[in-house]
């Protein structure tokens, strides 16, 4: 029965975080699934309120030890828990369709339009300030040079190739670079 207590706790702290989407989106148009979820909020926090009082009773009796008041708070929480079960399911019911009312007014273009905008100053900078957008004689040097160094390496690997090559009488004869 404790083990119960932490996942309903969870739970209910999972559905009331779907309260404040719900709350915004009624501010601006409100669905059916705000409507429902609404009136299961209000019958579960009635049912919470209602469960409060009666622990708070059960705590203020001095007539109880500690653990009676104890065992007696989770006795009555089983009483309430399929509250919150009801409650949790009706939200993860809603949430869905809060969820996709909410995504059909979203514009993805005008959101892509933003950021690419944000976006295109710093691209336009780096292509245009960038060292390759620059023609520097030293950086040309220093190209011309990889180039150099990679044209020697492939004419080192055919003239090996060429070496290597048993000579045929009748075959060309290689010609060294």
């Amino acid at each position: 029965m404790t083990r119960a207590l932490p996942l309903a706790s969870l739970s209910l702290a999972a559905a009331l975080a779907l309260l404040p989407v719900s709350v915004a989106m009624a501010e601006e148009q409100k669905t059916p699934a705000d409507t429902r979820l609404e009136a299961a909020a209000a019958v579960f926090e009635a049912k919470m309120e209602e469960f409060g009082a009666r622990a708070e009773r059960i705590q203020a009796d001095p007539s109880l030890t500690e653990t009676q008041k104890s065992l007696r708070v989770v006795a009555l929480w089983s009483d309430y828990q399929p509250h919150v079960v009801d409650f949790t399911a009706e939200a993860t019911r809603q949430a869905g369709q809060i969820a996709e009312a909410a995504l059909a007014e979203v514009d993805v273009e005008a959101i892509i339009r933003e950021a690419m905008a944000e976006v295109e100053p710093v691209v336009h900078g780096l292509t245009t300030n960038g060292a390759w957008a620059q023609i520097d004689p030293e950086q040309m040097v220093t190209y011309g040079l990889v180039a150099q160094y990679g044209f020697d390496l492939a004419l080192d690997a055919l003239e090996k190739t060429a070496l290597a090559a048993p000579l045929d009488s009748d075959g060309p004869v290689p010609c060294p670079a």
